[in-house]
């Protein structure tokens, strides 16, 4: 028995059997950390001021999505260069399933084509889901004489250069709304850059600019201070059904939505993400968050883990090429 002591085979295949029980040991209390997720508060990060869009929106989707889940929920504003800031912070976060971003189309689609970001949309992140999408009104100043969508197309071709379309920035998504019409309809609106969309739509009621691409516009054309021909999004704006989307005329088929997402860290173990993922899709369809959604100018459009990488790649090149053919720079 001594001669076999110091036997280099028997010492590896110990080591090898002792090593097998680490791991037979260690894989199922991860899987099981996993099972058991979430079992602490969740951290999710929105890259933008409270009060806006992504930040409404957000609260109204997770915070139902964590209740579901039986935890609570932590929201995080880290506002800051277009979403850098916050999105940064996310993806130096440990990928535990316990820290998460909120993403808009710009931060994912449309600002990696016109400045270098400290982030790549594409590796840094998964998607997780898409929770909802806004509803964006081509609001239409009274005095332009045109009834209809076709009336406007044919009075914008008469007169080239003479229409402006005010946005909330320059390289905005707002901005790129009105490009894209400029492009499909065979137009030459004149961008006009603001610093925010409000004093945009000021300008679009006391008739300065013509055209503004914008959820801002939405109250006015409800009252009728504005016209409005056509509805940006994928349904029709509840606060008037009769007006048809763009899509519906033929148009807004190039580029995407201004909607409202969920990622996670590289890393994050994919059986996290799908239950994230499907918690969300539950909140989504919930009567009292649609409702909350629709009263904030939102709809729930859920779309999980793949489809949602699937859109945000499709409308990346969309956008990416909306800018080159426009020659957009900041």
């Amino acid at each position: 028995m001594s001669q076999h002591k110091g036997d280099p085979a028997r010492i590896g295949r110990r080591r090898f059997i002792a090593a097998s029980a680490v791991g037979a040991v260690a894989t199922p209390a991860i899987v099981s950390a996993q099972n058991e997720w979430p079992a602490r508060q969740i951290r999710v990060v929105i890259p933008y001021p409270p009060g806006g869009p992504s930040d409404v929106t957000t609260r109204i989707v997770v915070e139902r999505a964590a209740s579901l889940l039986g935890q609570s929920v932590l929201f995080d504003n880290k506002a800051g260069a277009s979403g850098a800031i916050g999105a940064e912070n996310v993806k130096n976060a440990a990928p535990d399933g316990y820290t998460f971003l909120t993403t808009t189309t710009a931060m994912v689609c449309i600002t990696q084509h016109l400045q270098p970001l400290p982030y790549d949309p594409a590796t840094d992140f998964i998607p997780v889901a898409r929770t909802c999408t806004s509803w964006i009104g081509m609001g239409i100043n009274l005095q332009v004489p045109a009834n209809n969508l076709q009336e406007f197309i044919a009075y914008a071709k008469a007169n080239p250069g003479k229409i402006n379309f005010g946005s909330a920035g320059l390289a905005t998504i707002t901005q790129l709304y009105g490009e894209i019409f400029n492009i499909e309809a065979g137009v030459k609106m004149v961008h006009v850059p603001y610093k925010g969309s409000a004093p945009a739509t000021n300008d679009l009621l006391s008739g300065q600019i013509q055209v503004q691409f914008d959820p801002t516009t939405l109250p006015h054309i409800a009252a009728g201070r504005l016209k409005c021909f056509a509805i940006l999004g994928e349904k029709r704006w509840p606060g008037a059904p009769n007006i048809p989307t763009l899509r519906e005329q033929g148009y807004g088929k190039i580029g995407g939505d201004a909607w409202y997402g969920i990622l996670a860290p590289k890393g994050t173990p994919q059986a996290i993400v799908e239950k994230f993922s499907k918690a969300l899709g539950e909140a989504a369809k919930a009567p009292d968050v649609n409702d909350k959604l629709i009263a904030s100018g939102n709809y729930p459009s859920y779309l999980g883990p793949a489809a949602f990488r699937e859109t945000i790649a499709r409308e990346s090149q969309s956008f990416g090429e909306i800018i080159k053919k426009a020659d957009i720079k900041i």
